[in-house]
């Protein structure tokens, strides 16, 4: 009976030990499957980024520029108060926006992209500034207007500027959107991710208000 009793502890004890292994053995696996991979939205990290976040970042910083050279042209032109007051709050979220990606940049030892607003800032008027818009990148860039777009909305008469403006200023956020929504699916640093969404959420609502500007 003793002997019975010492078999059947030893074999429970091997079974125990079997069982802890397994599941050690599977616990590893798997970090090393989520250590393995990266650049899913569902990864984020609040210190790591990837290639995704710098050209989110990079591009967004122009696309960005180009929405508020946009904004300026609408300075001296008489517009509804609703489109006046649109343009305003483009210019308050879009500005502090390229100076965060700006900074994220600097940080990752990344060069800050030359954009449009550098020769406005470097004393060029707008004629000027559409000159260069060919050399900054803009090209590859969603929603982004042409030199010649950019000319045809300088040049605009008063009768026809605020209306294309809102549906050059649509076209604009459309792109914005779409770049955002990648930068949700292939990012991996936190807060650019967080912002992608913000610009989501923002613009979709900019271009409902416009839509609805357009139509009245």
């Amino acid at each position: 009976m003793h002997a019975k009793l010492n078999t059947r502890t030893r074999a429970l004890t091997a079974l125990t030990l079997s069982v802890t292994l397994s599941a050690g053995l599977a616990a590893c696996g798997d970090d090393a499957g989520s250590s393995g991979s990266s650049g899913s939205s569902a990864e984020v990290s609040t210190t790591e980024h990837n290639d995704a976040d710098v050209s989110f970042a990079s591009d967004m910083i122009t696309h960005h520029a180009q929405a508020l050279s946009m904004v300026d042209l609408t300075l001296d032109r008489t517009l509804d108060p609703e489109v006046q007051a649109l343009a305003e709050d483009i210019r308050a979220a879009q500005g502090p926006e390229i100076e965060t990606m700006a900074d994220w940049l600097t940080t990752w030892g990344e060069e800050v992209p030359e954009t449009m607003r550098d020769h406005a800032n470097a004393g060029h008027d707008m004629g000027d500034m559409s000159e260069h818009m060919d050399d900054v990148g803009d090209d590859d860039m969603p929603g982004m207007m042409t030199a010649d777009d950019f000319d045809a909305l300088e040049n605009a008469s008063d009768a026809e500027f605020q209306d294309m403006w809102l549906e050059m200023m649509v076209e604009h956020h459309e792109g914005a959107v779409e770049m955002a929504e990648t930068e949700q699916e292939d990012g991996q640093f936190k807060d650019a991710v967080d912002l992608a969404g913000q610009i989501i959420e923002a613009q979709n609502t900019q271009i409902d208000t416009m839509h609805g500007l357009l139509d009245s």
